[in-house]
């Protein structure tokens, strides 16, 4: 693997990192603005909300640019908005900050996952997508816990500001290994958005918002479900995501070295898996040893689908893929919005902490189902291009007689 793709992947921890560590330290943050822990809770929204949006209109206002040259754009972006967090004197300035840093995500992750694929061979795409998604789940195993630690022990501010030195460090890193690619002739913003009438670019990017959406149902909640039903203490959910984190890197791993060669049965296994894991989940929660190892193959399974799904959408929308991997990203965090509030419905109704497991397994399930329609209609489409009957071979030369 190119070394590029280790500059890709510091860009991918820190964004990672910045994401998921404002949960640990929004009693911290409430704190300090004197704002409720809910209202603190608009800054995991907000970032969430601005990827979704960000993600289409960084790519579009970089189809002007090279890829490297927007890749740096979008670290200086990423740093600016952490700078912001960390030095706000309000909260409205710090949920600025956030919102800034998140436009920078989706964009990132969708153009670095173009050049990813275009710094190996063909049948070695899928393993690159992978190796800077590892960035991204290895946040969640070093950068999270170390990042919570920082903000608690010494300020959270300081978190964000570390969280800024990392973006630099991988600006650096962008602009040091990965090479310049031209940009690409004759794509234009039309073509970009042509990708958009397949339908199979469609079918993949709602496999993304259900598929990862299953596990944000069952995560979102972890801390309720791990104290109140496991009978876990408080102090013990942090090792507990440490564990969800390790599961991620592994599944993001397997998934990286068959996609290449397996796309659409690593899907079908992976996403019918996490569907029967989750629907577990909801017995195996009574037991600590039984949690801890659901938390884990919930990992592995959802990131397992990461890979393959986004080469899925690079094949799909080929000649023009920037955009539609770029609103993919954006597709995942649409899934864990959407997660989050069916199972926050769900316990409001009264049904008990586990029951958001029951939507995460339907989630899966749904996008199984798609992964078996979008891999039928694939076959009718390859079978309707061939032709119904194969040609009458040419007649046998008469030999000419001899005089």
């Amino acid at each position: 693997m190119p070394l590029a793709l280790l500059a890709l992947a510091i860009g991918a921890f820190g964004i990672g990192t910045t994401e998921f560590v404002i949960m640990g330290l929004l009693p911290e943050v409430a704190a300090d603005f004197q704002v409720s822990i809910p209202t603190a809770g608009f800054l995991v929204t907000g970032y969430a909300l601005g990827v979704v949006l960000g993600a289409p209109l960084m790519t579009v206002l970089g189809t002007k640019v090279t890829r490297k040259r927007m890749l740096m754009l979008l670290m200086g972006l990423f740093v600016i908005g952490n700078v912001v967090s960390a030095t706000a004197p309000v909260f409205g300035v710090m949920l600025a900050g956030r919102v800034i840093a998140s436009l920078a995500h989706g964009a990132f992750f969708g153009i670095g996952s173009v050049v990813a694929a275009d710094l190996v061979a063909p049948h070695k795409k899928a393993g690159a997508i992978a190796m800077m998604f590892t960035g991204l789940t290895v946040a969640n195993v070093v950068g999270v816990p170390l990042g919570t630690y920082i903000g608690q022990s010494v300020g959270w501010r300081a978190t964000f500001f570390a969280v800024a030195a990392l973006g630099v460090i991988g600006l650096l890193g962008v602009a040091k290994l990965v090479p310049e690619q031209p940009r690409a002739q004759g794509v234009r913003l039309r073509h970009e958005l042509a990708a958009f009438r397949n339908v199979q670019v469609l079918l993949a990017m709602a496999m993304t918002v259900l598929g990862f959406g299953g596990v944000f149902a069952a995560i979102t909640y972890i801390t309720p479900m791990m104290t109140e039903i496991a009978g876990y203490s408080t102090s013990s959910v942090t090792w507990l995501l440490v564990l969800f984190g390790l599961g991620m890197v592994g599944g993001n791993l397997l998934g990286g070295k068959f996609a290449d060669r397996h796309l659409m049965p690593l899907l079908y296994v992976s996403l019918g898996a996490l569907a029967v894991v989750l629907s577990l989940f909801t017995l195996t929660a009574h037991d600590k040893i039984a949690a801890a190892v659901t938390v884990f193959l919930i990992g592995a399974l959802g990131f397992a689908t990461v890979p393959p799904l986004q080469k899925r959408v690079l094949d799909q929308a080929a000649g023009a893929p920037t955009l539609a991997s770029a609103v993919n990203i954006g597709a995942f965090n649409l899934g864990n919005a959407l997660s989050a509030w069916l199972g926050g419905i769900v316990i409001a109704a009264g049904l008990g902490y586990t029951a958001p497991n029951w939507v995460g397994a339907v989630l899966a399930a749904s996008a199984l189902v798609l992964a078996v329609v979008s891999s039928t209609l694939e076959r009718r489409t390859a079978a309707g291009s061939r032709p119904l009957t194969t040609p009458a071979p040419e007649p046998a030369a008469v030999p000419a007689a001899r005089s």
